[in-house]
């Protein structure tokens, strides 16, 4: 039992925090709601419509691309610890890494699935035949 008793005290200091900070802000804030404040936040936008409506595949992609490149950085972090050991060839294959990287970013961006905006098409040039 010995060995639980600092446990049981750093979980009685968090639940004690915790719980005066609620306190505290039952006790400062002010009371006044209103509807605006009352309303669910999400996200900044707007809660209008029905939560069941179909989100566009364009919102998918960006946040599937989103978590492609972040991961990115995952890899990163051991390489950048492990710089000095890894030598010429670590250096290399970084290099490689963000070529491929790159590859794949410039290929999303011309498919344009990093376009939020309405689509606009360029019109196609007409060339005209001079007989």
């Amino acid at each position: 039992m010995h060995g639980w008793i600092p446990i049981i005290i750093m979980i009685a200091m968090g639940a004690g925090f915790a719980v005066v900070n609620i306190g505290l802000g039952m006790l400062v804030a002010p009371q006044r709601p209103t509807a605006e404040k009352l309303a669910p936040y999400e996200c900044g936008m707007p809660p209008v419509g029905d939560a069941r409506d179909r989100h566009p595949v364009k919102f998918y992609l960006v946040a599937m691309i989103f978590l492609l490149f972040d991961i990115e950085i995952a890899f990163l972090y051991p390489w950048a610890l492990a710089f000095r050991s890894l030598g010429w060839a670590g250096f290399m294959q970084i290099l490689t890494f963000f070529a491929i990287l790159f590859v794949g970013y410039l290929y999303v961006w011309r498919k344009g699935a990093l376009d939020w905006g309405p689509a606009v098409r360029k019109p196609r040039v007409q060339i005209k035949k001079v007989a």
